[in-house]
């Protein structure tokens, strides 16, 4: 007797059933990103999953730092750990095109046995500002781009990263942007991610070579902001297993190399009327509006208070250092088609015309980047807020600085109330103790800096 499938299946996106042909589905992984931006999750069967069954985690993967460790903070009876509920997107369902058998992975939404969304999800972070967004009749537009390095596998994390060996045998050396040839390197690893992609559906606009030895960017469509974080949450997976599939590692790290340029995540933001499908940033002649110079306005305002959400990690402040740092941006300076500015106004038409957040670093979660990213634009518009003079050439840091250190940047974020209001004051709260343990846990550290010049010199 033949096995009967759940009638679920056959509403599958066309390239899940592409990936499928026809074999038997062999698991559903029921997924939601955590804090870090990582999945966390259960497995489970083809005949245990179904769409309108919830199942449960407890909250408490929201309070742990990237090491794994627990943060104690100030809740009630948090740990009683108890349960929230997941509920399936299936306009999220995507095939996992590197399991050995074929698999479903699903991102699940996160809510409290009363229904309510759980404020620590973020994904419900990105949802709450896209629902602000809403009330005002407007819908954001956003397009990420991926910068990320290639490297030989590491096994000793007390050894330094090295780039990987290309086709040719040898090692990348960097400084070959947009150089056809070495993408080509690393043609066999890009090859699969464009096929792993295919098969989850997702579509890639560009692939290019950046600065730094064996350092890609991918860039995405642009689209919902929901949409395209989760396009984000999936490539980030995609690309690390088509790396592993090569005897590569594949990282996200901001600054994995001393010497090499830094990773970023930039985001390019518009937003368009819900009534006429106009882009708000350009008036009725087709030239800059007034909401858009109070959304750069509020980017500059408040960007430096949100950073902690574009650049999360002690590691993310090196990507900003000036000897190496390559063309990341260290201000919140803004600029006509100006790529030493923190907002970049790339030359566009009309209704293209959007502003290219240039400090988020890739090592981001995407959900509350673009959270983060589009708060602070909101607040921005809604405040009226004046930006300061276009920067015509290259910018004097000193000019709209951005916090140097992580310290300094949870210390602005802990006191950004008109931030917090928006992001929603639980989610703020659980995210700034978990960044602060973490912030703990490096400088209790010992670095091979301290002891190769410390040990015997002083």
């Amino acid at each position: 007797m033949q096995k009967r499938e759940p009638l679920w299946l056959e509403s599958l996106p066309q390239a899940f059933k592409n990936y499928r042909a026809g074999r038997d589905v062999d698991e559903v992984e029921c997924i939601v990103p955590d804090l870090a931006g990582m999945s966390r999750g259960k497995a489970m069967p083809l005949n245990k999953f179904d769409p309108d069954h919830e199942t449960y985690l407890p909250i408490s993967i929201f309070y742990q730092t990237i090491t794994g460790r627990d943060v104690e903070m100030d809740i009630v009876n948090q740990w009683a750990e108890g349960d929230v509920v997941l509920k399936a997107d299936m306009t999220t369902a995507k095939a996992v095109p590197w399991a050995k058998e074929p698999t479903l992975q699903v991102i699940h939404d996160l809510y409290n046995r009363d229904g309510s969304p759980v404020s620590v999800a973020p994904r419900n972070v990105l949802k709450r500002l896209v629902n602000l967004y809403a009330q005002q009749g407007w819908k954001p537009v956003v397009a990420p781009e991926l910068e990320f390095y290639l490297t030989k596998p590491n096994l000793d994390p007390n050894e330094p990263i090295e780039p990987p060996i290309g086709r040719t045998g040898r090692r990348g050396t960097g400084n070959q942007s947009y150089s056809m040839s070495a993408v080509d390197e690393y043609g066999p690893v890009i090859d699969t991610i464009y096929r792993y992609a295919q098969y989850a559906g997702l579509t890639i606009d560009t692939v290019i070579q950046e600065d730094g030895a064996g350092q890609v960017e991918i860039n995405l469509t642009h689209g919902d902001p929901i949409l395209l974080a989760d396009q984000v949450f999936y490539f980030k997976r995609i690309i690390r297993e088509a790396a592993l599939n090569h005897g590569m590692f594949a990282t996200f790290m901001a600054k994995p190399m001393r010497d090499q340029p830094g990773s970023a995540m930039h985001i390019h933001q518009s937003v368009i009327d819900l009534a006429s499908g106009k882009n708000i940033f350009s008036n009725s002649h087709g030239n800059p509006g007034k909401r858009f110079m109070h959304y750069i306005g509020g980017c500059q305002k408040y960007l430096p208070q949100s950073l902690p959400l574009m650049a999360p990690y002690v590691n993310s402040y090196r990507r900003f250092e000036t000897s190496t740092n390559s063309s990341a941006p260290t201000n919140c300076s803004w600029g006509y088609d100006n790529r030493a500015t923190g907002l970049r106004v790339p030359n566009s038409s009309p209704q293209d015309r959007r502003v290219e957040n240039r400090v988020v670093g890739v090592d981001c979660n995407p959900y509350l980047a673009i959270a983060a990213s589009l708060a602070c634009g909101y607040l921005g518009m809604l405040e009226q807020t004046k930006p300061g003079e276009p920067a015509a050439g290259e910018v004097d840091d000193d000019d709209y600085p951005i916090p140097t250190t992580i310290d300094e940047a949870l210390t602005l974020f802990e006191q950004a109330a008109p931030v917090h209001e928006v992001l929603g004051l639980d989610f703020c709260m659980v995210y700034s103790e978990v960044k602060r343990e973490e912030m703990r846990q490096f400088h209790r550290e010992i670095s091979p800096w301290e002891r190769e010049h410390l040990l015997l010199n002083v």
